[in-house]
């Protein structure tokens, strides 16, 4: 399994990443629900909720940067949030990982977490991956399938479609109604769905 497998568009790399393992030291999660996010304006799959929509800047450089990559960036000025680069060199492309259920080093992960009330909500939600796993902004940019990197991605066989489930992103106020939310039903660490009450409401026309 390699980086060259997440070289496609966001939401198909979205989907191949339910399921990986995601390690950073001594706890390694499962992947159970991502967000893809697309290009700029210029790119294959312009995405106004992305980062990388202005195109590319100091913060979101690595999301232009080849498949495999971390890109990390801090929410609220609180929590870091953990994304895997996706698609080609120079295009731009990423997948929020939005929670995964801790398969190795629950011990430590608990102590991370002592806000958490049960196991399944220690990586429920981006910014609780973020600190189940413990990165920092210095992880940003850190090559996944590098057995040394400090943060490691470990793609398993694909998990089947009908295992699948797609709709809206969490709380962005642009592009709602994109379907680039993908989970695992099965599972209950996935994270409740919260529309941002700055998007349009819903069937609201496009401004010109």
């Amino acid at each position: 399994m390699s980086a060259q497998e997440l070289a496609v568009d966001p939401p198909t790399a979205a989907r191949r990443l339910l399921g990986a393992t995601l390690s950073s030291g001594p706890v390694a999660l499962r992947i159970v629900e991502v967000e893809a996010y697309g290009s700029d304006a210029a790119g294959p799959w312009p995405d106004p909720a992305a980062h990388s929509w202005p195109g590319p800047t100091a913060r979101n450089a690595v999301m232009f940067g080849p498949a495999g990559r971390l890109y990390i960036y801090r929410s609220y000025g609180i929590h870091l949030c953990v994304n895997v680069t996706t698609t080609f060199d120079g295009v731009a492309g990423a997948v929020l990982v939005r929670a995964g259920e801790v398969v190795d080093g629950l011990e430590i992960a608990r102590q991370r977490r002592p806000a958490a009330r049960t196991d399944i909500d220690l990586a429920r939600g981006p910014g609780n991956v973020g600190s189940a796993l413990a990165v920092s902004l210095d992880d940003y940019g850190a090559e996944l399938f590098d057995p040394f990197s400090t943060v490691h991605l470990t793609l398993h066989p694909p998990v089947p479609s009908t295992a699948i489930a797609s709709g809206p992103r969490v709380g962005v106020s642009l592009a709602a109604e994109v379907p680039w939310r993908f989970w695992l039903p099965a599972s209950p660490a996935v994270s409740a769905y919260r529309r941002s009450p700055r998007a349009p409401a819903v069937g609201t026309p496009p401004r010109p």
